[in-house]
């Protein structure tokens, strides 16, 4: 008997299209060319903690439907996201609020610091302004990040908590970046680190391996399986010559698709650029490394972007002290290469017309559904992937 669905991938687009389609009385197989499920979300267990193996993964959302979906498969916790950014040693609070503001200038109250920002943006606005024909001051569209950032929040926040850290994780200057990367940058004239403003926020209790293992109960799961390799790698196809890439609808009715875009086409029109993330993970012979799970290192003095202390996502108080050893993760941004895992798409015009070039061919697949980040070639965060799942299966 065939499978409804093949899904090629078990992050959180195809273990949510699983779950809700087994709901549905549909039967799955899931393929996954790791040697685990999860995806990105896959967390390891070490010296007694959950550590985010491919970078950390905070939920959050103001949809009430996503967020009771997930806590009906796994509890969340509390967890809150208040990084923190260090620059030359000098520890300011994130994002822009006023403990960033009395920590950057000394200003105590929210009129003295819109007053600062707006200065500095002034100066900022001053070198974009251009005479018009009548001679009246216009002022012209920022050319790059640089000119962008520095006329949305101005120069001193940009070049303590912006700059530098944005080159690093891009791998060029900002004055070489397009201004559309930063099309805002909000600025909250409230003592509230809190970096999302989202209702709902935290992480699943005991790590999202038990969201992925909940999502992906019932169904049939092959681990270390290529869907681009040879298709006597499933059972099902034993004997079969060729790639599962163009035998699978021997065993299923239709595809679920969560890989790269363009080796679907076997880059056919050319490659898709992605930035990626290196991991530098260790074991730490004390209880409490910095003190919080995320720091942003944003000076070039540190070659890495910032560094995750696991712990700090599930233990709180006491609890950080009762386990005597640390996880962290020094993560550097770096230039997408073969082999490497792709994580961010660099959305830039030669990238977004090939990307839609390719979207163009997926719509002419038939039976074929691509979603997720990799498949569509877009940043997504968790909670609109469970949401554009809904909205895929309820069609």
């Amino acid at each position: 008997m065939k499978y409804d669905y093949l899904i090629v991938g078990s992050g959180l687009y195809g273990a949510t299209f699983a779950y809700l389609a087994m709901r549905s009385g549909k039967r799955c197989l899931v393929i996954d060319k790791r040697g685990q499920l999860g995806g990105n979300l896959f967390c390891e267990h070490t010296e007694g903690i959950n550590v985010h193996k491919y970078g950390a993964h905070i939920f959050h959302t103001s949809n009430k439907e996503v967020w009771e979906f997930v806590n009906s498969i796994v509890e969340f916790n509390r967890f809150t996201n208040s990084p923190v950014a260090n620059y030359h040693g000098e520890l300011y609070n994130l994002p822009f609020n006023m403990n960033t503001f009395h920590q950057m200038w000394g200003v105590t109250t929210p009129e003295e610091a819109k007053a600062k920002i707006e200065e500095q943006r002034a100066e900022a606005m001053q070198r974009l302004a251009v005479t018009a024909a009548d001679g009246s001051k216009e002022y012209r569209e920022p050319a790059n990040l640089e000119e962008q950032a520095l006329a949305l929040v101005g120069r001193d926040i940009y070049e303590k908590l912006i700059k530098e850290y944005t080159e690093k994780q891009w791998g060029r200057a900002c004055g070489e970046l397009p201004a559309f990367i930063i099309k805002r940058l909000p600025v909250r004239l409230t003592f509230d680190n809190n970096y999302f403003n989202d209702r709902y926020q935290g992480i699943p209790v005991g790590g999202y391996n038990k969201l992925i293992d909940g999502l992906l109960k019932g169904a049939d799961c092959l681990t270390g399986v290529d869907f681009f390799g040879k298709a006597d790698a499933l059972p099902l196809l034993a004997g079969k010559a060729g790639r599962l890439r163009d035998n699978w609808r021997a065993i299923a009715d239709r595809l679920v698709y969560t890989g790269a875009l363009d080796e679907y086409f076997d880059y056919r029109l050319g490659r898709l650029e992605w930035r990626t993330v290196d991991f530098k993970t260790r074991v730490l012979d004390v209880p409490n490394y910095q003190g919080n799970a995320v720091v942003n290192y944003t000076s070039h003095e540190v070659p890495y972007t910032r560094v995750i202390e696991h712990k700090h996502f599930e233990m709180f108080g006491q609890e950080v002290y009762d386990y005597p050893k640390t996880v962290i993760s020094e993560e550097y941004s770096a230039e997408y290469g073969e082999g490497m895992e792709p994580y961010y798409p660099v959305n830039d015009a030669r990238n977004n017309a090939l990307a839609a070039d390719y979207r163009r061919m997926a719509e002419q697949e038939e039976g074929v559904t691509f979603g997720g980040r990799l498949a569509q070639y877009r940043y997504y965060d968790m909670a609109p992937v469970i949401e554009e799942v809904m909205r895929v299966v309820s069609l």
